[in-house]
């Protein structure tokens, strides 16, 4: 059973930034690519970045040059960085992935960000 656990959410000013960490139980080299995505109210669950194993990374057009994804291997998390946050990053945060040989993929509980004045 895979879990992932996210934290570093919280109310920010817009301009602020935010660090979430999505730990992975087990080991990260088990799963090719650890991604996160993000919820708003009434909305759908939308892509906001991803990195593999290798350390490729891809992001939303949305976050890019605001957000970075990286990982630290040896702690099994990969993080969020996020910069010059506006309004409408405001959303419950998810990590999700999909272990080698796995049928499914798994979520965390996911975080809240709300950036508001």
């Amino acid at each position: 059973q895979v879990q992932l656990v996210e934290s570093g959410g919280g109310l920010v000013q817009p301009g602020g930034s935010l660090r979430l960490s999505c730990v992975l139980s087990g080991s990260i080299f088990f799963t090719p690519a650890i991604g996160w995505y993000r919820q708003a109210r009434v909305k759908q669950r939308d892509f906001v970045a991803t990195i593999t194993t290798g350390g490729v990374t891809n992001y939303a057009d949305s976050v890019k040059g605001r957000f970075t994804i990286s990982r630290d291997n040896a702690r099994n998390t990969v993080y969020l960085q996020m910069n010059s946050l506006k309004p409408e990053d405001t959303a419950i945060y998810y990590c999700n992935t999909q272990p080698f040989g796995a049928s499914k993929d798994y979520w965390g509980q996911g975080t809240q960000v709300t950036v508001s004045s």
